[in-house]
């Protein structure tokens, strides 16, 4: 089965594009929502996120500490350590995902495909890019977020234009071009890739 990536920037509309891969019947495993389950799920991810950051990773209550997380994740070797852990066990639960899905091709959303090295799941990739104003915009309307918060943020992923080296296909989410028009030319594109691959 040929498995597809989708990557972007906060607020460069990658979940609208998936929505819509989604309304052509196309399987989407989201990578942060999964990450999440596997937060409360799995003990033995719990375990070595304990193991790797000490107990303040959890609340008392089980949930994981974001405010602690945070803090760690201001700092590269935070950010590894937090990938490093994390991330064989989403690539696990991909695999197993994808074994279970029927469809010609399958989604994968990921915020940091090729900065967790999640690029190496899949076969094929697109990006997602808007412009900058746009993005700020529309993670302001969607997050209670200062312009400070999501600068911040955007500083700490890697660039459109490194991106665009690396990935097959672009969808430019800018409001000029047609989100539905990309993205059915793109299914296309995978239905005939998938029935060679």
């Amino acid at each position: 089965m040929l498995k597809v990536g989708i990557t972007g920037g906060i607020g460069s509309g990658k979940t609208t594009v998936c929505e819509i891969f989604s309304s052509f019947g196309i399987p989407v495993f989201n990578a942060d929502a999964e990450t999440k389950q596997l937060y409360t799920n799995s003990t033995e991810l719990r375990h070595q996120l304990v193991v790797t950051f000490g107990e303040d990773v959890f609340l008392t209550s089980g949930a994981i500490n974001k405010a602690f997380l945070s803090e760690k994740l201001k700092f590269d070797e935070g950010r590894k350590a937090l990938n490093d852990t994390v991330h064989p066990f989403v690539f696990e639960r991909f695999k197993q995902w994808s074994d279970e899905q029927k469809s010609p091709y399958v989604i994968k959303e990921a915020a940091i495909l090729f900065e967790s090295g999640a690029d190496k799941t899949v076969n094929k990739s697109i990006l997602v890019t808007a412009p900058m104003d746009i993005r700020i915009d529309r993670v302001k309307s969607r997050d209670a977020r200062t312009s400070e918060e999501i600068q911040s943020i955007i500083a700490s992923q890697w660039t459109d234009s490194r991106l665009r080296d690396l990935v097959d296909f672009i969808v430019v989410n800018d409001g000029k071009h047609s989100l539905i028009e990309q993205v059915r030319d793109l299914h296309a594109k995978l239905i005939h890739q998938a029935t060679h691959f």
